[in-house]
């Protein structure tokens, strides 16, 4: 299908850019365009302004620290995989980005495409979820830091604000030694997972797990944590008992929705095995 008309600019600064989409009601920032120019072909969105981030190189870095790991808004799925450094800095990211989809389309698709996009099935988000992770927005007033699990509100619906760009994603230091697992499963490879699991867990001095983090995506309208399986996983050794607990409880906490792809039933019990994969793996 051809695309509605729009107008279309290329700013050269950040500044520049969220002008722009506060000059225009309904304008539409455009990174790799992997989710908004189908969007537009389907007439799903017809916004008056495309706002191309395509010269804002600032936005394609990745920074290493003690602190963790800074991914600007246009840093690309195919950056991710060839960084070697990002291996060690943030393995469970890098799991995660080799289910994006197919090779093309890690090739264009972007950090901040992904965040903004909200897909509930898309990797990305269950990741900046599932690591505590910080998105910075800028608008007209500045730079302001969101907590991953408070900016995304439902499928296709974030707290960004139609004047705001996201700018980077901010991971935290990760531990050496911290065990984590990602599982996800999909009709076909590439497509959008049915349901997904990304978790990881540090351990005390005696084997005990701590500071578990369990998330689900697309098993459910959003990506988001599960406290009640997180709970049953704490302070306990990460063995045949103590996963079959951690099981129960994440299954009865999940509210999946029923499409045409799968009933709520089948994602329910299709998110309990592909926790227990996950936490397998990590043994």
């Amino acid at each position: 299908m051809k695309l509605p008309a729009f107008d279309y600019a290329a700013p050269a600064t950040v500044a520049e850019a969220v002008h722009l989409l506060g000059s225009r009601p309904g304008a539409k920032a455009l990174a790799g365009g992997q989710s908004l120019i189908p969007t537009l072909a389907f007439r799903l969105a017809a916004p008056p302004l495309l706002v191309d981030l395509r010269n804002l190189a600032d936005l394609e870095r990745i920074t290493i620290s003690a602190d963790g790991v800074q991914l600007g808004a246009r840093v690309r799925w195919r950056d991710i995989e060839d960084d070697a450094r990002l291996a060690a800095a943030q393995p469970l990211l890098v799991a995660a980005v080799r289910h994006v989809a197919h090779y093309q389309i890690r090739n264009r698709g972007t950090v901040g495409g992904s965040l903004a996009h909200a897909d509930p099935a898309a990797e990305l988000p269950g990741i900046a979820v599932t690591c505590d992770a910080t998105i910075a927005v800028t608008g007209p007033k500045g730079t302001r830091s969101i907590a991953a699990g408070a900016f995304f509100t439902g499928a296709l619906s974030t707290v960004l604000a139609d004047d705001e760009l996201i700018t980077e994603l901010r991971l935290p230091a990760w531990p050496r030694e911290r065990r984590w697992a990602f599982e996800e499963f999909a009709r076909r490879r590439g497509d959008f997972a049915l349901a997904g699991v990304a978790l990881f867990y540090d351990r005390d001095a005696d084997g005990h797990a701590r500071d578990a983090h369990i998330a689900v995506i697309g098993a459910c309208t959003r990506p988001h944590r599960v406290p009640q399986a997180e709970a049953q996983l704490n302070g306990q050794r990460c063995e045949p008992a103590t996963i079959g607990r951690v099981i129960k409880a994440f299954e009865a906490a999940l509210e999946p929705p029923s499409d045409l792809h799968a009933s709520a039933a089948y994602r329910r019990a299709l998110a309990g095995t592909l926790l227990e994969r996950a936490l397998a793996a990590t043994l």
